[in-house]
């Protein structure tokens, strides 16, 4: 069950800390003056459901703190996990109004929301809104592309070291080494990466021993050098996979 953060009401939309990265990144002020006049705020806590894959979803929203992810179920009850919503990320799409896949939080979440039919209106009436969401859709779009070739071709080693560096970059405000606190256990990592428990361990493993990641308590990851973390995951510097 949802519940208002009474600290993150009283927030401007100017003191957000994903206002530069969100749907919101390219609205003018008078824009950002509506957002803010129907935004609210929801908090759930890790293992929450948001919204079950089918039911109606009578908001949008965009994540402020913590992790959700995506999975759809297959009629023999199979369940595979699909993606993942970060801090900026945007959940729902106007003109739809049920929920493709079931949403969860995976970690204690934070999300910006907006009643559908009014943002739905706001769109028609914006055009920096309409044009970020869809360069918001069509990066979407492309990092599933990505997925797909991680899935299928890349070894369980680039796997997982594709992931810690997607974490890590989507973590990273500063220089020197990067640190994130990982969204998901080691079990959900599995799932997500279609390994077993034990493979995304061994790997874990082999990476801190080698140097390229440094493990802190359950969650924590340090990278002292990206590149090297890259080329573990048949990358180039750039992120592009290398043939």
């Amino acid at each position: 069950m949802s519940r208002i953060d009474l600290d993150l009401a009283k927030q401007s939309c100017a003191g957000c800390p994903i206002r530069h990265r969100a749907v919101c990144a390219t609205c003018e002020p008078d824009e950002l003056d509506q957002l803010e006049a129907m935004k609210s705020y929801g908090t759930w806590s890790a293992g929450e459901t948001i919204v079950l894959e089918g039911e109606k979803l009578p908001f949008v929203a965009s994540v402020v703190f913590g992790c959700a992810t995506l999975t759809r179920s297959l009629e023999d009850g199979r369940v595979q996990m699909l993606g993942l919503l970060l801090p900026s990320d945007f959940l729902g799409r106007p003109g739809r109004g049920t929920a493709p896949y079931e949403v969860v939080a995976a970690t204690d979440l934070t999300l910006c929301m907006f009643e559908r039919d009014a943002f739905e209106r706001l769109i028609e009436d914006t055009p920096h809104l309409a044009l970020r969401l869809l360069e918001m859709s069509l990066d979407e779009l492309d990092a599933a592309r990505d997925w797909m070739l991680l899935l299928g071709r890349k070894t369980a080693r680039e796997k997982v070291a594709t992931f810690l560096a997607y974490v890590l970059k989507r973590a990273s405000t500063a220089h020197g080494p990067l640190r994130a606190d990982l969204p998901l256990s080691r079990g959900d990592m599995a799932s997500y990466l279609g390994l077993t428990i034990e493979t995304v361990s061994r790997q874990m493993t082999a990476l801190k021993r080698e140097g390229i990641i440094d493990l802190e308590g359950k969650r924590g990851l340090l990278c002292p050098d990206m590149a090297a973390l890259l080329i573990e995951a048949g990358d180039d510097d750039d992120g592009a996979v290398i043939a």
